[in-house]
């Protein structure tokens, strides 16, 4: 069963409907899958997105949850509209899941995906601080995938061996300018 993982303040309108927005999730076999489901204030529609994201736990994909801006909660309810026709899903549709996402976009599925949950090098051009900080957050599971990723050490490298604080280093060390 899903859980509510977070209420957001701001509203979201839809043609002139006021639209309240809060990120769901479940478990899906290890990891955390979420997406975002938008209620009018009314009850009369829900909307909700396929798969947003996948984490490696509830407290993970809460701390994904509170780096959402306006502007992103804007854009998934777009997404949701094309997920969701209007009427098709009821005010507790959270216990259903994600929507279906597009056929062959890995997103909606049950089966997590894999391989990079950030992209570093776009979160290192908004300061090597919030980098250090989104990788810290990360179990050592996801660095690796990061690292592969984005090719960002040689196959001589056994990325199992390192530690959580020697994966953070070599991704900061790999996504600096030459």
């Amino acid at each position: 069963m899903a859980d509510v993982i977070r209420v957001f303040d701001e509203v979201i309108f839809l043609q002139e409907m006021p639209y309240e927005a809060r990120v769901v999730g479940r478990p899906q076999g290890h990891v955390w899958e979420g997406w975002i489901e938008f209620i009018a204030d009314d009850g009369s529609d829900v909307r909700r997105t396929p798969r947003e994201t996948t984490q490696s736990d509830r407290l993970a994909l809460l701390y994904w949850a509170s780096g959402l801006s306006s502007t992103y909660l804007e854009g998934a309810l777009q997404r949701a509209v094309r997920a969701t026709p209007r009427g098709a899903s009821t005010p507790q549709a959270w216990t259903e899941g994600p929507a279906p996402g597009p056929a062959g976009d890995g997103f909606g599925s049950d089966v997590p995906r894999s391989g990079a949950v950030l992209d570093p090098f776009s979160v290192a051009a908004k300061g090597e601080h919030l980098l250090r900080r989104e990788l810290g957050a990360l179990h050592a599971w996801h660095l690796r995938n990061i690292a592969r990723a984005y090719a960002l050490t040689d196959e001589s490298v056994d990325l199992e061996r390192l530690t959580q604080a020697e994966l953070i280093e070599l991704i900061v060390a790999g996504v600096q300018p030459a």
